[in-house]
């Protein structure tokens, strides 16, 4: 049995009798077995595989126990996989996240209680619950320079689209711009790579790659080893109101179903009226050979939410220079704009976020039965049901629990309006043909079938 104690990092290192006691709790808790995945997915960062089965199937000796100390804790690491190590040493990197998902599953979560009936529940107390999760994360301290760039797309990728990531993220690093990803692969580690290499040539020390993630997600993206602030959220609500909040511009790379639910999430905030004003600039961006892609989310998206949501965000196509270029005037509006509204540079506070964007969906064959997919509702509410509706192919495609759900009793039943479905089935189709379900290589199965209200 191998066995590996790790000294506590950053803001773990220091903590009261109290604090540590209190962690000490948690081991009997819900919460710990949530932990260990957590803590097994990120030591197998790197690993090209989105199948959670198949990821911890190999590792079920591991485990991971607290050690208390006078002044905090270690982590005990047992018969942990060797991925994470290089001659017999644990990855820095690796190391640091672990102590992440510690302060964030268990010193938060209790907090928090992220499991029990008493966790925040109404719209300003969970804006809040984001805000001090991130600034225990040091994420909000850093943050005043109007420089981060929240970059969302597939963790399925092909070689070409992954090099464009890249080269948009040099051009960002050229400008002392920072990247916030959901901390995977493909077009989620390729824009830290290219900003790593920009800060490097500008010879900018305090380069910052945040991940963002949740528990349910981790084990599909694993943490990639660049990310030098991991963040992991309780739920994907939570963790899109992190992106937006922290974000001062967002791009969005091709990807699957998992990048139209936060286009739709993000497009649902921004035509609200009261967002109206508010400058954010977003670019949708791809390599040549990307056009078909951008064409149908923007044609999916006039269909469904219109004119209005299409005109808060800008397509440009293999031009990295150009985006780089049009975010960095899209900043300095978004400066001015906060400054006039006495608003944070380090936290959006005055963004308007619906109490239904905050509350955790949890996809179900009922739930997702049960989602009003027609237009006679605000646009708002139906961009918020149709991101519900792709975050239950998202957890039928790689979260464990939906995973279970489809394997035991079917396909998720997504039915409604005739011609939104058609919509809605004929951009998943172009999903899948184009292989933005699963990594390459990987046979889909669909886990939804549509059905048309006649």
């Amino acid at each position: 049995m191998k066995k590996i104690q790790l000294n506590p990092v950053g803001w773990m290192s220091q903590l009261s009798q109290l604090e540590v006691s209190k962690l000490e709790d948690t081991t009997n808790s819900n919460l710990y077995q949530l932990f260990r995945n957590c803590c097994l997915a990120v030591l197998n960062s790197g690993v090209d595989e989105d199948n959670y089965e198949m990821l911890f199937a190999p590792y079920e000796s591991f485990d991971i126990r607290l050690i208390k100390r006078e002044r905090g804790v270690k982590l005990e690491l047992i018969n942990p996989p060797e991925v994470g190590f290089v001659d017999e040493r644990l990855v820095k990197g690796v190391h640091e996240h672990l102590f992440s998902v510690l302060r964030d599953m268990l010193y938060m979560g209790n907090k928090y209680a992220f499991v029990h009936e008493n966790a925040p529940l109404d719209g300003g107390s969970i804006t809040d619950m984001v805000f001090d999760m991130l600034r225990h994360a040091k994420v909000i301290e850093r943050n005043n320079e109007l420089n981060t760039i929240v970059c969302w797309g597939g963790h399925s990728i092909g070689l070409k689209e992954y090099k464009y990531t890249k080269e948009v993220g040099y051009q960002l690093g050229l400008r002392e711009m920072n990247i916030c990803t959901g901390c995977g692969p493909g077009a989620m580690k390729g824009p830290m790579k290219g900003a790593a290499i920009g800060h490097a040539k500008q010879r900018y020390r305090d380069g910052r790659y945040i991940g963002i993630s949740e528990p349910s997600i981790i084990a599909a993206e694993p943490p990639n080893a660049i990310v030098n602030e991991l963040v992991i959220m309780p739920d994907i609500e939570k963790r899109l109101e992190a992106f937006v909040r922290i974000a001062h511009g967002i791009i969005i790379f091709p990807g699957g179903v998992g990048t139209a639910e936060e286009l739709l999430y993000l497009l649902g905030i921004l035509i609200h009226e009261r967002n109206a004003q508010q400058p954010f600039p977003v670019i949708l961006t791809g390599p040549a050979g990307s056009e078909s892609y951008f064409e149908a989310i923007h044609e999916f998206v006039g269909a469904t939410l219109g004119p209005k949501a299409q005109n808060r965000y800008q397509i440009i196509v293999d031009d990295p220079v150009e985006v780089a270029r049009v975010l960095g005037q899209g900043v300095k509006k978004v400066e001015q704009f906060r400054l006039a509204m006495g608003d944070a540079f380090s936290f959006n506070w005055s963004m308007k976020i619906e109490d239904d964007f905050q509350q955790p969906f949890t996809p179900t064959h009922k739930s997702m039965a049960a989602l009003n997919l027609h237009r006679e509702q605000p646009l708002s509410d139906l961009a918020n049901n149709l991101r519900k509706a792709f975050s239950g192919i998202v957890a039928g495609n790689v979260k464990a629990e939906g995973i279970r759900q489809i394997r035991d009793f079917g396909p998720f039943n997504l039915s409604g309006e005739a011609d939104l479905m058609a919509r809605i089935d004929a951009l998943l189709k172009s999903f899948v043909a184009q292989q933005r379900m699963k990594l390459p290589g990987t046979e889909y199965r669909p886990c939804y079938s549509i059905n048309r209200d006649s």
